[in-house]
């Protein structure tokens, strides 16, 4: 499975945790033993043959099996001692979660949080994290899911950006000022608009794919952006047109899986979470 999703002996290697010789003997051992070749090494990598291909359901069933054996186990126990794996976003992670460690450790030094920060969403009936904390709710009802935030949106800039450029002017379409956007809903928005008003008139200075990138970018006075109002305002950006703000608000949820909350450890660390959030807001 871990050949089959990146394509290469490194990227199998790095995946299942061991080097890429081990992972060449364990596949060419069984494929002699299958009497079958389930790979082609190509120029692009190693892709599934026509074998490969039929017998792949039946390794994903082997896999989920698996992970549900582990998740089963870890779920029953008490012991407040080893792993447990969080996927956050950097910014969440730098002002939430970072800061609840403190607390946690002091209590519990035997448990050791692994933090997983990106924006990509990880896949936790597979176990790639025993907790996520996601800005999306999820739809598996297989999770479980406890909103910790929702959050309005404005628009900010720092204050040196604002002493060189001044207040933008409603109806101006922004003509004169540089934005700050994330890249991911500018992409796949049919308009330009930044706070609902058109920016056709303004320059984008530059296009981050994280929160925590753009609120730096903001910081750094490159212009104007769209960001949760908690998370601007702790860092000391300046609010423009207060009154306004997103019709969608900003919401965090603290995803885990059914199997996985009952074991101690998760549940502390899971304590220790929602705790940094109610402290703050």
């Amino acid at each position: 499975m871990a050949l089959y999703r990146e394509g290469t002996l490194r990227g199998a290697a790095r995946r299942v945790g061991v080097d890429q010789a081990t992972i060449g003997r364990r596949i060419a051992a069984m494929e002699h033993a299958l009497a079958a070749t389930l790979f082609l090494r190509t120029s692009k990598g190693y892709l599934l043959t026509q074998v490969g291909e039929v017998v792949l359901a039946s390794a994903q069933r082997m896999e989920l099996a698996a992970t549900d054996f582990v998740r089963a186990a870890q779920g029953l126990d008490n012991r407040l001692v080893g792993e447990v794996n969080v996927a956050t976003t950097d910014t969440l992670g730098t002002d939430f979660l970072l800061p609840a460690l403190g607390a946690l450790h002091s209590k519990h030094p035997d448990i050791r949080v692994i933090f997983k920060a990106s924006t990509q969403v990880v896949n936790l009936t597979l176990r790639e994290a025993d907790i996520a904390i996601r800005t999306v709710k999820p739809t598996n009802p297989d999770l479980i899911i406890r909103k910790l935030a929702s959050w309005p949106i404005g628009l900010y800039a720092s204050q040196d950006y604002l002493a060189h450029h001044g207040l933008p002017k409603t109806g101006s379409n922004f003509s004169g000022h540089s934005l700050v956007v994330y890249e991911p809903h500018w992409q796949s928005s049919r308009f330009a608009t930044v706070l609902e008003e058109p920016a056709d008139g303004a320059k984008i200075a530059a296009g981050v794919d994280s929160s925590l990138m753009l609120r730096q970018a903001l910081l750094m006075g490159l212009g104007l952006g769209e960001m949760a109002v908690p998370l601007a305002e702790q860092a000391g950006l300046v609010r423009i047109w207060p009154e306004r703000q997103l019709p969608n608000p900003y919401e965090v949820w603290l995803v885990t899986h059914q199997d996985v909350q009952q074991a101690a450890r998760v549940r502390a660390v899971i304590h220790a979470i929602e705790t940094a959030f109610e402290a703050v807001f």
